[in-house]
């Protein structure tokens, strides 16, 4: 019985990463551009996993968004993307994102109801893809991105400061509003499956 709920828990899994791998190249659906910067959707996907599956799943899919990141990078190059081939800005983010996604949840879970603790969890897990991004870039590739920009050096970090403000805050509407509408039913659908089949 253990090793069906394990098939069936790595089948969601991996749509899961399907999920993530479409959102990462079809454009708009995981990406959606905002002059030289994008609105990014694809952690929701990393986040809800680590709700769903725990910490250290929540850091294996983190990492595989981190890879699919530079590989956008490398396969679909512009002058703002290219500081995502860097893994310091690509894939460590990304899975320090899905792992203390992770463990806000099930922290929080004991002391908040169950929609306000994706909502929590929501809302830190954003905060900290764009925060540690953005500070990627600028302290591994202020230089490169403020060239990209066309503006001095100098003037990047109110500009990246913006971007939190602009983007950032679009960001965490967008998932305190979705992963609750999402998290909720699948949380509910595998504790019914599994208390259906006995696992």
């Amino acid at each position: 019985m253990r090793k069906n709920r394990n098939i069936f828990s790595m089948t969601i899994i991996s749509m899961l990463i399907a999920i993530l791998i479409i959102q990462t190249f079809v454009p708009i659906l995981g990406y959606i551009p905002l002059g030289p910067f994008d609105v990014t959707i694809v952690h929701i996907t990393v986040i809800l996993t680590a709700v769903l599956f725990g910490s250290k799943m929540g850091l294996t899919v983190g990492t595989i968004w981190g890879i699919l990141s530079m590989i956008r990078a490398y396969t679909q190059p512009t002058p703002f993307n290219i500081v995502f081939l860097n893994p310091l800005i690509s894939v460590v983010p990304r899975m320090l994102v899905g792992w203390i996604s992770g463990l806000i949840f099930q922290w929080i879970k004991n002391h908040l109801s169950e929609r306000l603790s994706y909502t929590v969890t929501a809302l830190v897990g954003t905060l900290l893809n764009t925060i540690l991004v953005l500070g990627g870039i600028y302290i591994f590739a202020a230089e490169t991105y403020a060239y990209a920009l066309g503006v001095p050096e100098s003037a990047l970090l109110s500009i990246l400061g913006t971007v939190v403000a602009t983007n950032g805050v679009i960001e965490v509407i967008a998932s305190m509003i979705i992963l609750p509408l999402v998290a909720g039913p699948l949380t509910r659908f595998l504790k019914r499956r599994n208390q259906e089949t006995g696992l």
